[in-house]
C-alpha cells in the first residue's frame, strides 16, 4: 500500500481511471508536481506519489526526467508564474533595481521552494542535476543580458567589453542572500546589489561621471 505522506492525503492510484498519452499526460504530471510542490515541499516530493497523483507509472516519469530535480524544474517552467520580461524604465538603474524585485518577488513562493531543493541536490549530484539547475536560472541570466545591452544601445555604458560576469554577479548575490537569509528581500538588500556591485563592474573602465546615488527609502 502506497505511503499517505506528511499530509494524510493519498494520491490517487494511477491504475484507476483513463490512462493519458502526449500533452495531456505531461501536463497532469506537471500538474501533479505542482500539487506535491504545494502540499508538501520540495524534500518531501517522491517519483511514487507524482506518478500516481498523474495517473501513470514510475517507470513512465523516469524515462524522461532522471531525477525528481530534473522533473520539477521542467515543471515550473511549464506551470510556475508568467515569465519575467526585461524591464525598461529608461536607465540602467531602474532596470537593474525592478528586474531585482521580480526576481525576489519570485522566489517568495513554489518557484523559490523548489529552486533552493534542486540547488541542494546539485551539490549533492551535479552530474544529475546540472541541467535541471541550469533549466531554473538561465532566465535570470537572459534577462540581465536583455538589460545589459539595451543599456549599451543608450550609451549607459560600454560595449561587451564590460563581460558577462558582471551581469551575472547581480543575480548570483541576490540567490546568495536567498538562500542564506530567506525572503522576503528588503529593498535596500536589492539597491546595495545594484549600487555597489552591479553598476560599477557594468560601468568599470568608463570616466567616472556617473551621478551621486539617489536615496532609495526603506
Amino acid at each position: 500500500m502506497s505511503d499517505p505522506g506528511p499530509t494524510g492525503h493519498r494520491p490517487a492510484d494511477h491504475r484507476c481511471g483513463p490512462r493519458r498519452r502526449g500533452d495531456a499526460l505531461f501536463q497532469a504530471i506537471f500538474a501533479a508536481t505542482m500539487a506535491e510542490l504545494a502540499e508538501i515541499g520540495y524534500a518531501g516530493i517522491a517519483m511514487e506519489r507524482v506518478a500516481a497523483r498523474a495517473r501513470t507509472s514510475k517507470a513512465s516519469l523516469y524515462r524522461r526526467w532522471p531525477s525528481r530535480a530534473d522533473l520539477v524544474a521542467e515543471a515550473i517552467v511549464h506551470c510556475g508564474p508568467e515569465p519575467i520580461e526585461p524591464p525598461d524604465t529608461g536607465s540602467l538603474r531602474g532596470d537593474l533595481l525592478s528586474l531585482l524585485q521580480r526576481m525576489a518577488d519570485r522566489l517568495d513562493g513554489p518557484f523559490g521552494e523548489a529552486l533552493r531543493g534542486v540547488l541542494a541536490e546539485t551539490l549533492a549530484d551535479p552530474s544529475r542535476t546540472a541541467a535541471a539547475r541550469s533549466r531554473m536560472t538561465a532566465l535570470g541570466d537572459a534577462l540581465m543580458a536583455a538589460i545589459v545591452d539595451r543599456a549599451i544601445a543608450r550609451g549607459e555604458i560600454g560595449g561587451p567589453a564590460t563581460g558577462p560576469c558582471a551581469g551575472r554577479a547581480a543575480n548570483a548575490l541576490l540567490l546568495h542572500y536567498y538562500l542564506t537569509h530567506g525572503t522576503p528581500v528588503p529593498g535596500q538588500v536589492l539597491a546595495e546589489i545594484v549600487d555597489d556591485v552591479a553598476l560599477p563592474l557594468l560601468r568599470a573602465g568608463q570616466p567616472s561621471d556617473a551621478p551621486d546615488r539617489p536615496e532609495v527609502p526603506l
